[in-house]
């Protein structure tokens, strides 16, 4: 039977022990804790976190304030990394290897194997142990919420910035003399591309947070961005015009056919638009009239409207704001030497966003899919939505605007009907001309 003095010193022996791993196990989800708010607050949105901090939410402005200043929270997140680090190495090997040594030795082994076969184990262990609750489960938490992790961590992180205040300061200002030595002076800028942003609105899709026709929209909406009045107008061509200088009985028979509520005015001469007239209103008035006679002047009661008038390269979003601050709901399209091009009404502009309208009478889709997976493009249909649709890259800064416009830059002259070109992995064929227009374009695969 052993000795009280042997059974006491054993029971100590063990309570060190359970100490220690105990101190082992703490530390270890401290670094953990440490790497999964590092990640939380350099991974979250700021326009999200912005969100949370209007609902009410204290620990989104913290994480804001310490997001604002990333030198000095990954100095902070640094600061108790290594002071994990230090303490879990201290107390692994010099603590918790030496009794395992010690017991080792108890079972037969020399006094060298002992030694090392006990520190090497523990330091297996924690190293294992480490990557996986201190570094990798953590920041995998971290990534699948980062908003709601860095407002759950951000107090916490705040007071352990102000409690490290001096040791903080020295390790930024260390970290900004040596970034100003590698070239790196400066704020880190925050962009963020065109083509990020369609995947995050790709990923909400997915997702399930938009419907496929939100994203179709706000897809729309991009594009809106970067065209020019030429891909917004109604080209000259498919415009119907009023000319005063026709005859009243002309005139009236035009306003009778028209399904246009409005329409351009011209004075004779193709690129003297003089105005736009409301469709009714003088309709009415000469049909009153009709019954005696037309007055000699037809201006007299066509109450001719001014309507913005824009240059053909005008940026979309600008015609959209004259065409707001206009009466007439209407743009007036011209060239640098005063042409006439087209105008641009709401509805052209509302067709560029959701696609374009079919009207009563018109069988012509824009984009038809065939049978044997092939396309048949209007040469009319805006090329960016054209692109997107088969996923082909554009000049960064086309000088065109529809596929028509696509296929006479890449043949550079007019093509005839079954010319062929090859761009990327599809095949384009000219099947149809109306005229000089490029009418209809078969896309398939290029073999």
């Amino acid at each position: 039977m052993k000795p009280p003095a042997i059974l006491l010193q054993s029971g100590m022996c063990w309570i060190f022990v359970l100490t220690e791993i105990a101190v082992i196990a703490v530390l270890i989800i401290l670094n953990g804790l440490l790497a999964m708010s590092e990640l939380a607050v350099v991974s979250s949105r700021p326009a999200r976190l912005s969100v949370m901090h209007a609902q009410g939410s204290a620990g989104a402005a913290t994480a804001l304030r310490l997001a604002e200043d990333p030198g000095r929270f990954l100095s902070t997140v640094q600061i108790g990394i290594t002071l994990v680090g230090v303490l879990s190495g201290a107390i692994s090997g010099a603590t918790l290897g030496a009794r395992l040594g010690e017991w080792l030795k108890t079972l037969g082994l020399s006094d060298r194997a002992g030694d090392t076969i006990g520190v090497m184990s523990v330091v297996i262990i924690i190293t294992y142990l480490s990557l996986i609750v201190g570094e990798l489960v953590p920041k995998q938490i971290a990534l699948r919420d980062p908003e709601r992790v860095a407002v759950r961590v951000a107090p916490a992180m705040s007071l352990l910035s102000r409690l490290s205040a001096p040791l903080v300061w020295l390790l930024d200002a260390s970290g900004k003399v040596l970034l100003r030595v590698l070239g790196q002076h400066g704020e880190a800028a925050q962009r963020m591309t065109e083509d990020e942003v369609k995947t995050i609105i790709a990923e909400a899709e997915s997702a399930g947070v938009l419907e496929s026709e939100e994203k179709e929209m706000i897809s729309g909406v991009m594009r809106l961005a970067d065209r020019t009045a030429t891909g917004l107008m109604t080209p000259r061509r498919d415009v119907e015009i009023l000319d005063l200088a026709d005859e009243p009985e002309e005139i009236l028979a035009k306003l009778r056919a028209t399904k246009r509520s409005r329409l351009p005015v011209q004075d004779g001469e193709p690129d003297s638009i003089v105005g736009v007239v409301t469709v009714k209103v003088l309709y009415d008035r000469m049909a009153a009239h009709a019954a005696a006679e037309f007055p000699n002047d037809i201006r007299a009661i066509a109450d001719i409207q001014t309507a913005p008038i824009v240059s053909d390269n005008t940026r979309a979003l600008d015609v959209v704001k004259a065409i707001r601050a206009s009466t007439v709901h209407m743009a007036l399209v011209f060239d640098e030497y005063g042409h006439f091009e087209g105008i641009i009404t709401a509805n052209d502009v509302l067709e560029a966003i959701t696609g374009v309208f079919q009207e009563e009478g018109e069988d012509e889709p824009a984009f038809v899919v065939r049978d044997d997976g092939s396309f048949l493009v209007a040469g009319w249909m805006p090329v960016d939505e054209f692109a997107e649709k088969i996923a082909i890259t554009l000049d960064p800064d086309p000088d065109y605007e529809t596929v028509a416009g696509f296929v006479l830059n890449a043949l550079h002259r007019l093509p005839d009907v079954g010319e062929t070109f090859e761009h990327g992995s599809w095949r384009f064929e000219v099947i149809d001309l109306d005229g000089r227009r490029i009418d209809k374009v078969l896309v398939s695969r290029a073999a």
